[in-house]
């Protein structure tokens, strides 16, 4: 495992990260609180120190699985939890000073430590960001102690942009993969130059970019696949990066021939490290072997200038336009 500097935190982070939302259940009937900590348990067996999690994973049952697992574990893991979308309606006006110091003691007990290593606002409606009180909230919890580090989760790179302007932005959780190329432009230099972390979520296009999709793939009816494809639930660039799945499948085709049929998830997760301005790229399993596949991204030589130039020609041929400015 290699490991990146998380902005300017002064801590190292492995490239390849685990995020946690499974944890506690409804990620197949097997599931359970001792799947959780073997899977979490074989991730830092495998060298990775970052655990991505949230408040509204599983009502809370994903923090306190990552409690559990990092007892004895201080000062060698570093675990990021997010908080904000369990406001209902998820409009701007519940994003309050009250909120943010609610949802963060809130997780300080699920998780039974007396600080959080990171909290970030979870995909807030864009008009937060215009709302300088609740990072203002954020910041007066760091100076107390009960957060060591803040930033955001967004949408859309212009909220990243907007979050760098607050003092003491930690970090941004941005979509970032083959398929939603658009990051690099502009969010990626401006992180760099200000000091402040990339953390790449989604990088798989929602299961797009592993290449065993096709189409007579069948999602069960409570996965996002099959019922947020048009945005019904949230925001339609979460599920398969916002890309129309029969022309996702004619990209992943062409990118097979580039990498070969059964290559593909690892060279899409190799290109997106591929960016130095990545601090880390959370990576999801469902079961411990999982994690070992996704951990041989960090190894893998680098991407050759024809490869690169390749997957940027099939994102112009067939993601460019319907999807690159959207986010």
């Amino acid at each position: 495992m290699k490991y990146r500097e998380f902005g300017e935190t002064g801590i190292q982070v492995s490239e390849i990260s685990l995020g946690t939302w499974q944890l506690g259940g409804k990620w197949g009937a097997d599931y359970n609180e001792e799947t959780a900590q073997a899977t979490l348990e074989t991730a830092f067996e495998q060298g990775i120190n970052f655990f991505d999690t949230a408040d509204g994973y599983n009502n809370g049952e994903s923090e306190k699985s990552i409690g559990r697992f990092i007892k004895g574990k201080q000062g060698k893991v570093f675990v990021a939890t997010k908080c904000g979308r369990q406001i209902n309606p998820h409009v701007a006006a519940g994003y309050t000073r009250e909120a943010v110091v609610k949802y963060t003691e809130e997780s300080l007990k699920r998780m039974d430590v007396d600080s959080l290593d990171l909290i970030q606002l979870h995909c807030p409606p864009t008009d937060v960001f215009y709302k300088p009180e609740v990072f203002e909230a954020l910041q007066k919890l760091k100076k107390e102690g009960k957060i060591r580090h803040f930033g955001v989760s967004v949408e859309r790179v212009e909220e990243g942009l907007k979050a760098m302007e607050y003092e003491g932005m930690a970090s941004i959780q941005v979509i970032y993969n083959m398929f939603r190329q658009r990051p690099h432009e502009l969010l990626f230099p401006q992180a760099r130059k200000k000091g402040v972390a990339i953390i790449v979520r989604v990088p798989l296009a929602s299961g797009l970019l592993t290449g065993k999709f096709t189409a007579d793939s069948v999602f069960g009816k409570q996965d996002h696949r099959f019922f947020n494809r048009k945005g019904e639930e949230f925001d339609k660039g979460e599920t398969f990066s916002g890309v129309d799945y029969d022309l996702g499948l004619k990209a992943v085709a062409e990118l097979k021939e580039v990498f070969g049929e059964n290559n593909l998830t690892l060279n899409a997760l190799r290109w997106i490290l591929m960016r130095d301005e990545v601090s880390c790229v959370i990576t999801g399993a469902s079961r411990p072997e999982q994690i070992k596949q996704n951990v041989a991204a960090s190894d893998m030589p680098a991407l050759t200038d024809e490869q690169m130039a390749k997957v940027r020609a099939v994102y112009d041929k067939y993601i460019r336009n319907p999807v690159h400015y959207l986010w």
